[in-house]
Formats: C-alpha cells, sequence, structure tokens
C-alpha cells in the first residue's frame, strides 16, 4: 500500500498544477475561521458577527463546518481526473505496465491517494473545528466537545465516494475536461429523473429515489445547517420534523457506490486495450 501511494504521491507532486489545486484544496476550509471572526456592519444599523450568535459552538460546529468544507472538494476532483487523463496523455499508465505494475495495482494507488488526501482534508476539518469550538464554546466537557464528530466520519466518506466517482469519470472518458463535464451531467440527469418521478408520481416517493442516486447520497450525508441553527435560535418558527443527523443507511448506500466505482474503474482499465 505505502509502495503505492508513494508512487502517485510522487507523480502528483511532480506536476506544478495538480500541487497547486492540492494548496488550494487543503487551504480553502482554514476560511471557515475567517468566517467565525468575520465582522459585518450594516450602514451602521447593526453589527453582524457570526461567532457571537453561538452558530460555532459545540457540538454544532461539526455540522457547519464539515458542510462548508465539503463545498471546497471540486478543487482537488480535477486534481483526481487530471490524475488519469495525465496518464494517458503522457503515456505512462503504458510504462507503468511495462515496469511490472498490475492493473489492479494501478488502480488501487489512485484509491489510495483518495484515502490519504481525504484522511489529511479530514484531519484538518477536525483541527479547525476543535480551535473554534474551544475559543467559542463555553463547554468543557470532553463528552460534549466530541458529541457529533459523527459529521467527520460522513465529511471523509463523502470524499472518498465523491472522488472515487471522478476517478470512474477520469478512466471513462480519458480527458479531464470531459470527466468534469460528465460530473455535471450526471447532477443534471438525476434532477431530470427526481422531476419525471414526481411528476408521474409524487415528489415524497421521487426524494425517496432521488437518495438513492450517486450525487445525492453523497450530498445526504451531511444535510444542510441552516435549519438547525434556526431550529436552535427560533424554535416556535423552525420545523421540527427537520432530521440532520447521519444515518447509517445514508453511509452504507456511498460506501456501496465507492466499491461499485472503484470496481467499475478495475473493470475498464481490465478490458481497455492500451
Amino acid at each position: 500500500m505505502l509502495r503505492l501511494l508513494q508512487l502517485e504521491l510522487q507523480k502528483l507532486l511532480l506536476n506544478r498544477a495538480s500541487k497547486v489545486l492540492i494548496f488550494i484544496s487543503f487551504i480553502l476550509p482554514f476560511f471557515v475561521i475567517i468566517l467565525s471572526s468575520l465582522r459585518i456592519n450594516f450602514f451602521g444599523l447593526f453589527v453582524l458577527e457570526l461567532g457571537h450568535y453561538g452558530v460555532f459552538n459545540f457540538p454544532i460546529v461539526w455540522h457547519i463546518t464539515t458542510f462548508f468544507a465539503a463545498q471546497f472538494k471540486f478543487f482537488f476532483a480535477i486534481v483526481v481526473v487530471s490524475m488519469i487523463g495525465n496518464e494517458y496523455s503522457n503515456k505512462t499508465i503504458k510504462q507503468n505496465l511495462i515496469d511490472g505494475l498490475s492493473k489492479k495495482e494501478f488502480i488501487l494507488s489512485k484509491f489510495y491517494t483518495i484515502l490519504f488526501f481525504s484522511a489529511v482534508a479530514t484531519l484538518i476539518i477536525f483541527l479547525i473545528c476543535l480551535v473554534i469550538g474551544l475559543y467559542y464554546s463555553s463547554i468543557s466537557e470532553p463528552h460534549l466537545i466530541f458529541r457529533g464528530t459523527e459529521f467527520l466520519l460522513a465529511y471523509f466518506l463523502k470524499l472518498v465516494g465523491f472522488f472515487s466517482l471522478c476517478l470512474f469519470l477520469g478512466m471513462l472518458v480519458k480527458r479531464s475536461a470531459f470527466a468534469l463535464a460528465f460530473l455535471f451531467v450526471l447532477w443534471l440527469l438525476e434532477w431530470i429523473i427526481f422531476g419525471l418521478i414526481t411528476w408521474k408520481v409524487n415528489a415524497d416517493v421521487a426524494e425517496r429515489i432521488q437518495n438513492f442516486f450517486p450525487l445525492k447520497s453523497m450530498y445526504k450525508l451531511i444535510d444542510q445547517p441552516i435549519q438547525r441553527i434556526v431550529m436552535s435560535k427560533m424554535p416556535e418558527k423552525a420545523d421540527i420534523a427537520y432530521d440532520f443527523a447521519v444515518h447509517w443507511h445514508e453511509i452504507a448506500i456511498v460506501i456501496c457506490w465507492t466499491a461499485l466505482f472503484i470496481f467499475l474503474s478495475y473493470r475498464l482499465l481490465k478490458k481497455r486495450d492500451l
């Protein structure tokens, strides 16, 4: 595993564009710290300070930070599809196989890289949440501080699942730009199917079915936290039926999609004439 990971990291770090995108991917989540300390004066009428509204207190900080940090995953998605596009354009995939790397090891090297960067990103978010939460929250009991850390697991799986999808699309079309375009097409297709099912049946059935789709299932791992904030500040105006928890069945769906994308990537490579 370490040998394959080292091989892949060496390729990425030798590519200037990949290094820049990886750097951006790891730096952007730190803007949450800036957001927490943001102080906006609305023409002297009132001052908005998010940190003083309790939105960065424990345990809600785990939910808010992982949700917004997940929006930055597209930068590393470019790195993932570029990993494959560069392999074909630079002919390194053929050279790797000639040098003794099996097709299974080739795919595993990509998957190990995905796991590695997802783990590093999750560790960064853990530290950010801990720093922000300890600064703004008055809670000091460990069991209360770490309540809600299941969102970190959801964040990690969300990254792994999304990047595995990008890996499969990169293997499918061999070109970075086309792979990203296919990602948009898939997102559009999911909503078209949702609209058709809503039209033919009803919205409730359509939503339950949509939750099994790849992109939607990954999104559902961490639901938007806005309604949770509203519920905590104005419970009389909030929808008490809102469920923001991380559920085991949502985790299982994403794991199944991840396994399928890695398997299909391997099958494509195995059958393809290089």
